[in-house]
């Protein structure tokens, strides 16, 4: 509902009682919604206020697009992304970078990940971050950016199941806050220029989707041989100049919002022995727009690739049509190609995996010297043709995304067949056994427990991973087969059970009748999984269009979804921006009504944030502290006099049910319980 709507709702509701609401726009800063205080004001007359029910449906949901439309984004990313497709020129990002609204939708989107506790080299962290006012988060970005100097990225070395390390550059949080956002406003832009076949760190795309690229085209066009790709040390080795010249070449020409990329390209590394380096090549991992700058750079291999058959100009000379999701079909074209010179070739790419189909041994081994050449000559990339191999998919097994691929015949057709990749089974038969053995050690039953559902967590994992493997039951089977020794002698009593109706994180295990129980708890058979058709990406799908986005989302439909803006625009003073962001996720969560009488909120001044937990008792201002209420209810919750509680109980003329919530509030305040007869 729009702006221009919303008065006639308010008519509609209270028309019976004749009131006079003021439903304009408060003035920053003047809402006094954040108090804890006692309250006993001076009491008017005032009617019954109406409680409304309003049916909850379930919504479709991404968090990305309800943070973008909490601020009030998605019209500006929507026309990023259409202006990108029509070839425009964006000099002024700036603007959109430094806006209250990305900065606040940044920090939202940072604020969750585990990372953002883990602190660089200054030793801050999100939660020094969530401390400070709205306004001091948006005036310091923009003040750190005037003349931005990135600080020092700490390096940390992540094991590899190979037994090797992979480096990780850890920037400081101000510097992650920055990266996030450009990476709002910048993404849309290069999504509209970004390859189809290429499915990694990219919105709405998965593992699953590049598996059955794969698939797809080895079924349908007998694309035998494939030629996998490794780019050697492909992070470490990013031209800058390069890339910054790939962006220019995309339409990205904000000379200052380059130059600040150049800086956090080349952004000192601390070492762990305290020694410093100063990158001249590379991306750094870890870093929250290192994904995008690696898909921009492989961009230009995508296309290069997908011009020697998919973009052909020969593509689209015979006649095609309009297939049903909208996309030109060039059906006829491959057809009619196929009869010329031309190799046919498909590109599949998951980061910097990439993975080239190609119909005969000959073609495989032109195609490979001709990659080869042109990463070196193009991008300044080399080919490990150590790793770098062609595999003719008939007699050998390929491998992509720790699946292994092959076919088989069947009648007179050669059909996929896939595994679990024989080094994901050992690491998962190590893991498994040694989780085992966490929780024969278990000190009391809490632990077990717990150390349990750790365990029925890396089963989920494993299946819902490798279910697009067509022979997972077998591969499973070989690692239940491993593990049983160890997983019956050392969790004693193990026996046999049926699973409650009741079953939660166990609903898929339902019909399962290898169950067995330690503890009083579930755990669950790494035996028990079955195959799952591969999903493809639909092509309408689009987070940047209304109608891509509806297949995914939907859009908040309350009624008085439209003071989300009003929320965010005028956040309450002297307080931090978490409980002001917070009170965003409320209004959502809550659907915009109060949560003690269910009544929609209809303009920013009657919605209270009360902390369950005072400040003074040492509440914070997290999301589970938190909940939205009515003026009156605020006043209710915090009053000791018995002539102010009688007033606003016959005021709102609440039920048992949300009396006892508002009870509940009081006791947590440290206030006494109202009963009806005082």
């Amino acid at each position: 509902m729009g702006m221009e709507e919303w008065p006639q709702v308010v008519t509609l509701i209270f028309t019976k009682h004749h009131l006079a609401l003021d439903v304009s726009k408060p003035k920053r800063g003047t809402s006094n919604n954040g108090g804890d205080e006692p309250v006993d004001e001076q009491l008017s007359a005032r009617p019954p206020v109406e409680i409304q029910k309003v049916k909850r449906i379930k919504q479709k949901k991404i968090n990305k697009l309800r943070y973008a439309e909490y601020y009030d984004q998605q019209e500006l990313l929507d026309s990023l992304y259409k202006d990108s497709q029509n070839g425009a020129i964006f000099d002024k990002l700036m603007k959109h970078i430094v806006s209250d609204a990305n900065i606040l939708m940044a920090y939202r989107s940072i604020k969750r990940n585990a990372g953002s506790k883990t602190p660089g080299t200054d030793g801050l962290n999100i939660t020094d971050i969530e401390k400070l006012e709205p306004e001091v988060v948006c005036k310091r970005v923009r003040n750190i950016l005037n003349n931005y100097q990135p600080r020092n990225v700490r390096r940390k070395d992540i094991p590899k199941p190979n037994g090797k390390t992979r480096p990780l550059g850890i920037p400081c949080i101000w510097d992650r806050l920055i990266q996030q956002c450009i990476l709002q406003i910048l993404e849309p832009i290069c999504e509209a220029k970004f390859f189809d076949g290429s499915f990694g760190f990219r919105p709405l795309r998965s593992a699953e989707n590049a598996i059955n690229e794969v698939y797809r085209y080895i079924n349908r066009s007998n694309l035998y041989y494939m030629i996998e790709v490794d780019i050697k040390g492909f992070f470490d080795n990013v031209n800058h100049s390069k890339l910054i010249r790939q962006m220019w070449a995309m339409g990205i020409r904000d000379k200052q919002l380059l130059c600040v990329i150049k800086k956090i390209l080349k952004a000192k590394i601390q070492m762990p022995d305290g020694t410093i380096l100063e990158p001249t090549k590379g991306t750094p991992q870890g870093g929250i727009i290192s994904p995008l700058l690696a898909n921009i750079v492989l961009n230009e291999l995508d296309w290069h690739m997908e011009s020697q058959w998919g973009e052909n100009p020969l593509a689209y000379k015979w006649k095609g049509g309009v297939a049903p999701n909208g996309t030109f079909s060039k059906g006829s074209s491959f057809r009619e190609m196929r009869k010329t010179n031309l190799k046919e070739m498909h590109t599949i790419r998951y980061a910097d995996d990439v993975r080239i189909l190609c119909a005969t041994k000959s073609e495989a081994h032109k195609t490979l010297y001709g990659v080869a050449e042109w990463l070196k000559k193009r991008l300044d990339l080399d080919v490990s043709m150590e790793k770098t191999r062609i595999v003719n998919l008939r007699k050998q097994s390929g491998e992509f995304l720790g699946i292994e691929i092959r076919t088989k015949r069947k009648g007179k057709k050669d059909v996929i067949t896939s595994h679990m990749c024989p080094k994901a089974i050992e690491r998962t038969k190590v893991a498994l056994k040694k989780q085992i053995k966490v929780i024969q050690r278990s000190g009391n039953k809490n632990q077990a427990i717990t150390n349990i559902q750790l365990y029925n967590a890396e089963v989920r994992g494993i299946h819902n991973y490798f279910c697009m493997a067509t022979d997972i039951t077998t591969d499973c089977q070989e690692i239940h087969n491993s593990i049983y020794k160890a997983l019956y002698n050392r969790l004693k009593p193990l026996k046999k059970c049926s699973l409650s109706p009741k079953l939660g994180d166990y609903k898929n295990y339902g019909k399962c009748k290898r169950i067995m129980e330690c503890q009083g708890h579930y755990i669950l058979p790494i035996a028990y999984v079955h195959h799952r058709k591969t999903a493809g990406k639909k092509k309408a799908v689009n987070l940047y269009t209304p109608e891509g986005r509806k297949w995914k989302h939907d859009n908040l439909m309350f009624r008085n979804a439209w003071l989300l803006g009003e929320l965010y625009k005028y956040p309450v003073r002297d307080r931090s921006i978490e409980y002001n962001d917070n009170r965003v996720s409320l209004f959502s969560a809550q659907r915009g009504r109060c949560a003690i009488t269910g009544r929609d909120f209809l303009c920013q001044e009657e919605i209270h944030c009360h902390h369950k937990t005072p400040r003074a008792k040492g509440g914070k201002d997290g999301y589970n502290n938190l909940v939205l209420i009515l003026e009156d209810v605020h006043k209710l919750v915090h009053s000791t006099k018995k002539s102010t509680i009688d007033f606003y109980l016959g005021l709102l003329k609440l039920n048992d049910k949300q009396l006892k919530k508002l009870n509940h509030l009081r006791e947590l305040a440290g206030l006494p319980a109202i009963s009806r007869v005082q």
